[in-house]
């Protein structure tokens, strides 16, 4: 049986009083988050008239607002947008984004059509801060002096308060799409007009374009404004530069000349000093060659004889002179044959050879003087370079360190004119190709009027009413569930409390109760029997030997539960005893036939022994004592009096003991008793029992260490359940009877 497999589980909470798990506690937060598909549908049939009613009026709310919104009419264009940037300061040509950067680009793209900017372009070109039929296409009245009045930002200013109305206007309903992975963005606006929407939905497209190139043509003004301003600047370092030169050249006797040929575009610097440097070092450098050629020309000719000498002998004049002198020596030594000495033709001979070897000598000496001579003018000449050698060394050392700042100032200017030429070359390139630039936007596709509205769609709205019904309902559902703690089934017991669930026992009828608990065949007493089956499987010692029953209010079957249990375990042939521990409110003595019955209190008191208070049952083995005589204060009583030793007593003389205990809120005495206890049963009432004092109650017990055996629901209804509750009902229980 159910109930049986239910119960048969260990009890939670120990003697020891060890605290159980609630729905705070780890087992419960997992189960709020696990998918119970058979709880959702018994929530959905347990509330299916409120979700059917939501729903309906959902589907309702729906259908009133889609035959009352006004329709809407959307025109689409699209522009394609090609990744291309124009460099205005780098002679280099389009460039394409790189890819990381493309998405960025484009999504700024979708930001510029969307900008007030554009915005106010298009309402200036359309004129639709004056054009009615603009306004009341999207629903709005046409400002008018009127409407001033509350604008305290447009004092007296009706054109730019319209103007700025009607660009929040277009900016509201228009719509810029960028699908992912694409170029082509579409542009579409949205009014009860379609003439107008497509209308609007061009001019944006069109503006965009244009205002596309305008931005480029400004940017290039921008730039050419810039490099005039810096071309000026850059005239006037040069011109500076050029003035600063030329003072400085014309101070250090500089003279700047410009190059020839391949330098053509060079200057050079002119230096007579430097020139003259030049020559006179050649010229000195030569004249030190002349006279070391002179002096080893006069070295060798200064010691030799005359005769000797190559230049003398090769000296024409010398040449005839020798030959002149053989001549005679032959005609001399002819006559020394013939005559003697002083023999007048020897003697004229030896006259004319004399005068000839003379001439010879004078010849040679006369050609020995000239290279001396040459030699001492070669040595004037290199002495004479080399003092005005030394000057101009002098002359141009000093010209250098002058030639350091003209050098400085030089680069100066060369470099302002670089500069200049390049900026003159790229303003002339600007100023020919401004507006030339090509456009990276270009126009798709041109919106064509709607024939259709875009809203309201009435099968859309429906399905959505549809979805938001079943939403709100849901939503109903969920928090009428998380609310409600009301325990109904056993799966509340466990979900809502965590504890497990002995036994369910099914209402029944006030007026039939008494007979059908006398019938051991009714679904009423078959469910106190598995209850106390369940009750001797639930821990290892069996069916405890002392028990209290008790619940968290009245009236909730407690007393029935603890009348009826003691009834089953006597008729097993157990000496079972019930006592009524109910101070406040006893019941038991009104089952008996002396009503005035004294019993528990009387114990507790010490006014009577055992035996004056148990009376014998209606079945045998079974014993009662009632609570009789109420005291004026039974929580005292029970305090202050030896329940450990009454109960220890008892145990004596019989198998079972069962306190019918009061309730446990705003009470103490049910926790008294169930400290001295072996097990605890807590009765909770299926159609009233709340969640909140339910749980207050075991938190209770559960302080003092009470031992919850579980939880018995009563009065269950099954016909007022649905689902998989129902299993629960009354067929069940009635397994095997006649119908």
């Amino acid at each position: 049986m159910v109930s049986d497999s239910i119960g048969a589980s260990a009890p939670v909470t120990p003697r020891s009083g060890q605290p159980f798990e609630t729905e705070e506690g780890p087992a419960q937060s997992e189960a709020l988050f696990d998918l119970d598909l058979r709880s959702i549908y018994i929530a959905i049939q347990r509330n299916k008239w409120p979700i059917v009613g939501i729903v309906t009026a959902a589907l309702v709310l729906g259908f009133v607002v889609t035959l009352l919104t006004v329709p809407k009419y959307v025109a689409t264009s699209r522009v394609l947008i090609e990744q291309e940037v124009e460099q205005i300061l780098e002679d280099k040509g389009p460039a394409r984004i790189a890819p990381l950067d493309a998405q960025l680009f484009l999504s700024t793209q979708v930001d510029v059509l969307k900008s007030q900017s554009l915005a106010q372009r298009v309402v200036e070109s359309e004129g639709l801060a004056d054009d009615a039929a603009f306004y009341d296409s999207l629903g709005v009245k046409m400002a008018d002096e009127g409407d001033l009045t509350s604008a305290t930002n447009y004092p007296g200013d009706l054109a730019a308060f319209r103007r700025d109305l009607a660009v929040e206007l277009l900016t509201k309903n228009l719509t810029v799409n960028l699908p992912l992975n694409s170029r082509l963005v579409s542009i579409m606006f949205t009014s009860a007009s379609p003439d107008m929407s497509a209308r609007i939905a061009n001019s944006v497209a069109t503006n965009y374009i244009e205002s596309n190139l305008a931005r480029k043509f400004d940017s290039s003004a921008y730039a050419r404004e810039f490099l005039s301003q810096q071309l000026a600047d850059a005239r006037k370092k040069l011109e500076q530069s050029e003035r600063d030169l030329n003072q400085y050249s014309r101070e250090a006797g500089l003279i700047r000349v410009g190059g020839q040929g391949q330098n053509a575009d060079k200057e050079t610097t002119l230096s007579v000093t430097n020139e003259s440097l030049v020559q006179i070092n050649s010229a000195a450098a030569t004249a030190t060659s002349q006279r070391v050629a002179a002096q080893d020309r006069w070295e060798n000719l200064r010691n030799q004889p005359i005769l000797s000498i190559p230049e003398v002998l090769n000296n024409p004049a010398v040449q005839s002179l020798i030959t002149q002198r053989s001549t005679i020596q032959s005609d001399l030594a002819e006559e020394s044959v013939k005559h003697l000495d002083d023999h007048p033709n020897v003697q004229a001979l030896e006259s004319q050879l004399a005068r000839i070897d003379s001439q010879i000598d004078s010849l040679g000496n006369s050609i020995k003087r000239s290279a001396r001579l040459e030699y001492e003018a070669a040595k004037d000449r290199e002495d004479s370079l080399q003092s005005r050698v030394s000057g101009l060394r002098s002359e141009a050392l000093d010209e250098q360190d002058r030639g350091v700042q003209y050098n400085v100032l030089r680069r100066e200017a060369e470099t302002a004119r670089a500069l200049y030429e390049a900026l003159l070359t790229r303003y002339n390139e600007l100023s020919a190709t401004a507006g030339a630039a090509s456009n990276n936007v270009s126009l798709v596709d041109v919106a064509e009027r709607p024939n259709e509205p875009d809203s309201p769609n009435p099968v859309l709205n429906m399905m959505l009413a549809f979805l938001a019904g079943i939403a709100a309902a849901a939503a109903f559902v969920f928090l009428r569930e998380q609310f409600d703690d009301v325990m109904r089934s056993p799966e509340d017991v466990e979900r809502k409390l965590g504890v497990p669930m002995l036994a369910l026992i099914p209402k029944v009828e006030d007026e039939v109760l008494t007979e059908d608990l006398a019938d051991p065949k009714s679904p009423i007493s078959e469910a106190y029997l598995s209850l106390l089956t369940n009750l001797r499987y639930s821990s290892g010692d069996g069916l405890p030997k002392t028990m209290t029953v008790v619940s968290a209010t009245a009236s909730e079957g407690k007393t029935t539960t603890a009348h009826t249990l003691a009834k089953e375990i006597a008729s097993q042939n157990r000496r079972t005893l019930l006592i009524d521990a109910d101070l406040r409110r006893p019941t038991l003595h009104r089952r008996l036939a002396n009503a005035d019955q004294l019993g528990f209190t009387s114990l507790l008191a010490g006014e009577k022994n055992l035996l004056d208070v148990i009376v014998p049952g209606p079945v045998a083995n079974l014993y009662y004592m009632t609570a009789l005589p109420i005291p004026p204060s039974p929580s005292s009583l029970l305090a202050t009096a030896d329940l450990e030793g009454i109960i220890a007593e008892l145990s004596k003389d019989y198998d079972h003991i069962i306190f019918d205990s009061p309730p446990v809120l705003g009470l103490s005495d049910a926790l008294t008793i169930a400290v001295h206890v072996d097990r605890l049963l807590f009765v909770v009432d299926a159609s009233a029992g709340k969640r909140g004092s339910v749980k207050t109650s075991m938190r209770r017990l559960q302080m003092v260490g009470a031992p919850i055996a579980g939880v018995v629901l009563t009065k269950f209804d099954a016909s007022k359940i649905s689902g998989a509750y129902s299993y629960y009902g009354y067929d069940y229980y009635a397994y095997g009877e006649e119908h």
